[in-house]
């Protein structure tokens, strides 16, 4: 089982990269906002049983995909070391299956970010869709910093395709669909 841990600030570009990926590949998108979404309808975001429901539920995904060798991208704001914690579990358990995890952030200007931020398909799956909150959420965290964990792959999504970024991950990692 591999899987592609795709992580950025809002609006980089995550969800769109992840399903190009998926289209070369054959893997399955996981992206976070499911687990967010759910989480939502219980408790507040941000609230330990908020934060709770949406661990237990990934690392049941995650155990489950790795079990059925089932390839999967998933894709995070990674909001620097409160996640690492949390990352490093889920590396444990797929490389105790056998498995491969790989990192690819995604990173472009904040000028970009703000413009992408507003664009209506986010609202589809409930994304943050404002310029403020998008300030707000870059002065709170360091949603720019590599994760501390193996090889990464970095793409500015300013200056790459969504296909042509999935076709650079790819060949970085030499993936192919064993589904």
């Amino acid at each position: 089982m591999k899987l592609v841990f795709i992580y950025g600030p809002p609006a980089v570009g995550k969800l769109t990269v992840a399903k190009e990926l998926a289209a070369l590949t054959g893997f399955k998108v996981f992206h976070n906002h499911l687990t967010v979404d759910l989480a939502e309808t219980l408790f507040p975001f941000g609230t330990r049983p908020f934060g709770k429901l949406i661990d237990s539920i990934r690392m049941d995904v995650f155990e489950a995909a790795a079990e059925a060798d089932t390839d999967l991208i998933f894709t995070m704001v990674y909001t620097g070391i409160r996640d690492d914690l949390w990352i490093r579990d889920v590396m444990d358990l797929i490389e105790g299956k056998g498995g491969s995890v790989h990192f690819v952030r995604l990173a472009c200007p904040c000028d970009i970010l703000e413009e992408r931020v507003v664009l209506p398909d986010r609202k589809q799956f409930g994304k943050l869709a404002s310029v403020e909150s998008l300030r707000d959420c870059l002065g709170k965290w360091d949603l720019f910093s590599p994760m501390p964990f193996g090889e990464h792959l970095c793409i500015d999504t300013s200056s790459t395709e969504p296909g042509e970024a999935a076709r650079r991950i790819v060949e970085a990692y030499g993936l192919r669909s064993n589904n």
